[in-house]
């Protein structure tokens, strides 16, 4: 630094004083200005820091800082402009205010006029909404951009506010006073828009905040709808799943010398497959095995009718108007017919006029049925029977596989007025009449290998001894190849065996 020695006579002392004051002031004031930059620079890191805290989705204890936060926006602005007062409008996408953080203390006098309360039509907040940049009033006195309240004295005379953007969306608006005039340097009004650019992402994830929140609630509620539909729905699935057990005989007609086995797993809570058994007109029993297309509770309701028409057509149900049925004599073989007596006969043709109804009726739904219809003689053991596309179902005695009864014609519901062919059978002492649905041969396991029919057929060649012992077998080896996997279609199976020979007649 600049030294001056009194005792030394030089004819330029005057000037090199001035020179050294000079240089000391200058010196005095970088100092102080560095001392300053050094603090907005602290400022400006603190703008920048602190909304990014914000930005990750905020707990429910962060979400109730938000206005802390807000707060302290508003107190680093003060701060680095060195206003008295201030505050920080928060605006809707409408620019409707919807949030206002005034300084600790108080609010900026007048401020209830001048931003609060007319929105942003009048006053600086107007003027400001309408040029989107900051707008500075040196002199409240001189500016009518400044509206105090009625007979106020002019307690602020300097006011900056500055607008919170987010490109061209007015988020908020800063408003900061001070009491003296001129404050506001020019300088500082070009700082602004940097600094409330910073200042932006605070508001704005409030706001995105507001309408998460809004969002959340209205999930919750909806979530809450959803539940309450879904446990309605599946208290009905439910019902319906208790009402289909119904459909399926509960009590089977006691037959010396017979014995009958059943197992049914739906894949879901309602099913498409069913099996029947019931009394026939002339001591005989009808055997029914069938699987309607689909799964669910459309599959359901066709169960539900095909399964009543089949009763009804029969003649197992007798209804006040319904005519005698008898069969078209040239439908089928001839020769078969003279194997079956007349009531089986007329029996099996509900298996036409189900299909009739079906296809007249609902032929639109493209709903269909595979099924098989067998009308027996329990005395004899003679069976005819329609197989309307279902899968064989197979006679087997202690040798195997004796006989496959195949498809006589195709299922019910797809072509009118079809010709189904009745077939006749035997079953002899000690066979078994086992049926299925394919949900049995389409099993999967977890590497998505099917049972198929061929692993059905290897087991069956060693029938066990009775029906109940064959059906459980076969029960235990599906779901040993399905192991963890997902049931993927309705598993129903009906098998009927012949015990003795003794009530042959």
């Amino acid at each position: 630094m600049f030294t001056y020695n009194p005792g030394v006579s030089d004819p330029n002392n005057g000037e090199l004083i001035m020179v050294g004051q000079s240089l000391q002031y200058e010196v005095t004031k970088l100092e102080t200005e560095k001392t300053a930059l050094a603090g907005k620079s602290e400022l400006f890191g603190r703008f920048e820091s602190m909304p990014h805290s914000c930005l990750r989705l905020p707990s429910t204890a962060e979400c109730k800082s938000l206005k802390n936060t807000l707060q302290k926006t508003l107190e680093f602005s003060i701060e680095l402009t060195g206003a008295e007062q201030g505050s920080l409008v928060l605006l809707d996408s409408n620019e409707v205010d919807i949030e206002s953080i005034p300084t600790p203390g108080g609010g900026i006098p007048g401020q209830g006029s001048g931003l609060i309360g007319r929105g942003l039509s009048q006053g600086l907040a107007g003027w400001v909404s309408c040029h989107r940049r900051v707008g500075l009033i040196t002199d409240t006195v001189d500016d009518d951009r400044w509206q105090p309240l009625p007979h106020q004295p002019p307690t602020v005379r300097s006011v900056l506010a500055v607008p919170i953007l987010k490109g061209q969306e007015l988020m908020g608006i800063l408003t900061l006073t001070h009491s003296k005039p001129q404050h506001f340097s020019s300088e500082l009004v070009e700082q602004m828009p940097a600094t409330s650019e910073q200042i932006a992402l605070t508001p704005e994830n409030a706001r995105s905040y507001a309408k998460l929140e809004a969002s959340y609630r209205s999930l919750v509620h909806s979530i809450k709808e959803i539940e309450a539909y879904s446990k309605a729905l599946d208290d009905e699935l439910e019902n319906g799943r208790q009402f289909q057990k119904y459909f399926l005989p509960d009590n089977i007609p006691p037959l010396p010398n017979w014995e009958v086995a059943t197992y049914f797993a739906p894949a879901k809570q309602v099913s498409g497959d069913f099996y029947d058994i019931f009394s026939l007109p002339g001591k005989y029993l009808g055997i029914v095995i069938a699987d309607v297309c689909g799964k669910g509770v459309g599959s359901a309701l066709y169960m539900a009718l095909i399964r009543s028409l089949m009763r009804v057509f029969s003649g197992h149900i007798s209804l006040h108007g319904f005519p005698n049925f008898s069969v078209d004599q040239n439908a089928g073989n001839k020769t078969t017919f003279l194997m079956a007596a007349d009531n089986q006969i007329n029996a099996l043709n509900a298996v036409k006029l189900t299909n009739d109804y079906i296809f007249h009726e609902h032929g639109k739904e493209c709903m269909f049925a595979t099924l098989f219809f067998g009308v027996l003689n329990p005395l004899t053991g003679a069976l005819a029977y329609i197989n309307a596309g279902h899968e064989p179902l197979l006679i087997v005695d202690s040798a195997g596989v004796k006989k496959s009864l195949e498809p006589t014609g195709p299922a019910v519901g797809i072509i009118p007025a079809v010709k189904f062919e009745i077939q006749h059978s035997q079953i002899e002492s000690g066979d078994i009449l086992i049926g299925y649905t394919d949900g049995v041969i389409d099993a999967t396991a977890p590497n998505g290998d099917f049972f198929t029919r061929k692993r059905l057929l290897s087991i069956l060649k060693q029938p066990p001894p009775s029906a109940t012992e064959l059906v459980k077998g076969l029960r235990t080896n599906i779901f040993a190849h399905i192991q963890t996997s997902p049931q993927t279609d309705d598993i129903t199976m009906l098998a009927v065996q012949r015990l003795s020979l003794k009530s042959d007649s």
